[in-house]
């Protein structure tokens, strides 16, 4: 696993750069998704554009303004925050790169440099106003597309997807919020996807529909976005080693340098007694532990066995036992294998975006292809859930996950969408 970019320049490429710690994994893939997710919205909103289905709203601007001295000062604070901490990492890089993470998030730091850097960001930020400063500011008309939305989109699909998913989380595990209410709140890991969606959907929604977009284009459009989001932010789960895994599969072992063994299935309970702290930490019992027994097949023998079972070595919450002759802050796998759960959803929904993909330009009637996508997303979680660890509620007797809940709702969701949509809706003809 690789917990952050130094570990895995350093396995891949032999190169040994200490900066890089800084950069987790995690958060790495996060951000290509959204990059990902904003290059294939773009480029399906200006074809749908280019069909008529989607128009420009004209917006009045005003330009040469005087200079606005509250952006000047956020320019010279951001400015100093950062001189702060990178003259305070040269200057103290022999200590400071041994934890990277923990120097940057201490209040130690160069405050001489924070200085020189945050007046620099300011002047230049003050230099650049002023340069577009007229001597009577102008108003202007102009017609502004959707696709020219899509950095707006982005930005508070990051803030609200962030919030979402750390509010979902904690309710899911209310239990561990109440013990550490600050440190759930500012962990990196814990993020629960759907709560990201549905806070993100609500306010880009709102946002769209104030700024005159057609709702109906604008989601059909984000749908295989989504998929592809979805799919390499899972990356990150997975190469990270987030905790976002699936249950123990007792057919498989790891040894103690986290390679994968197969084992019979009877082995289970002897490895659960020989690493009893670690697992009465977790489930306060060794009676109830989230297990299945599954050998990978004989007509799939081409695939390696982390791809049925894998122990996470050097995972990044360090969940599990020390590793043999591991130095270093990552030193942890798993004593049992787990499903790979993170990578199995990985396949699935880039598939499940080559498809959408396809069928964008089969499908015009609007709602439509949101409706397949929601259908889609929630078969294909709600299966995964069956070999995940979640927190399970008591409903009339059923014990569904929230993920198995909200997955279930939208696919009645999606199913009643696509339904409701060809019903009223005629499929769309470009406009000549």
């Amino acid at each position: 696993m690789y917990p952050n970019l130094y570990y895995a320049f350093h396995d891949l490429f032999g190169v040994d750069i200490p900066l890089l710690k800084l950069l987790q994994t995690f958060g790495f893939f996060v951000a290509v998704a959204f990059l990902a997710a904003a290059y294939v919205l773009t480029s399906e909103l200006k074809r749908r554009e280019q069909l008529g289905w989607l128009t420009g709203v004209p917006e009045k601007v005003i330009t040469g303004k005087p200079v606005n001295m509250t952006e000047v000062l956020i320019h010279g604070v951001l400015g100093f925050v950062l001189g702060y901490k990178i003259l305070g990492l040269a200057s103290d890089w022999a200590e400071a790169s041994q934890d990277l993470q923990s120097y940057i998030l201490s209040s130690r730091g160069n405050l001489l440099g924070g200085i020189a850097l945050g007046g620099f960001f300011a002047y230049l930020k003050y230099r650049s106003a002023k340069k577009q400063e007229l001597p009577k500011p102008k108003e202007e008309t102009i017609t502004i597309m959707p696709h020219q939305r899509v950095p707006d989109f982005t930005v508070m699909a990051a803030v609200a997807g962030l919030l979402g998913a750390k509010i979902f989380h904690n309710l899911e595990n209310w239990g561990d919020f109440v013990q550490d209410p600050i440190g759930s709140l500012l962990s990196f890991s814990g993020l629960t996807f759907y709560g990201g969606l549905i806070l993100a959907s609500i306010v880009i929604i709102r946002y769209a529909a104030k700024k005159g977009i057609n709702i109906w284009h604008l989601i059909d459009s984000a749908a295989p976005a989504l998929m592809l989001a979805y799919g390499v932010g899972r990356m990150g789960c997975h190469f990270s080693g987030d905790g976002d895994w699936g249950i123990y599969n007792s057919g498989y072992i790891t040894d103690a340098t986290g390679k994968v063994l197969s084992v019979d299935p009877s082995k289970f309970q002897e490895v659960l007694k020989a690493n009893e702290q670690f697992f009465m930490r977790q489930y306060g019992s060794l009676e109830h532990i989230p297990h299945a027994a599954f050998a990978k097949p004989g007509g799939l023998s081409f695939l390696p066995d982390w791809f049925f079972a894998y122990g996470y070595p050097h995972n990044v919450i360090n969940e599990g036992i020390q590793m043999a002759g591991c130095t270093g802050k990552y030193c942890s796998v798993l004593p049992i294998a787990v499903y790979p759960t993170a990578l199995y959803e990985i396949i699935a929904c880039l598939l499940l975006f080559v498809v959408l993909w396809s069928l964008r330009k089969k499908i015009t009637v609007p709602g439509v292809i949101f409706g397949v996508y929601l259908i889609m997303n929630g078969l294909e979680r709600f299966f995964i859930e069956k070999i995940r660890v979640n927190t399970k509620y008591d409903i009339f007797g059923f014990r569904p996950t929230q993920a198995e809940i909200i997955s279930s709702l939208m696919i009645i969701g999606g199913a009643a969408l696509v339904w409701y949509c060809r019903k009223i809706y005629k499929a769309p003809k470009p406009v000549a």
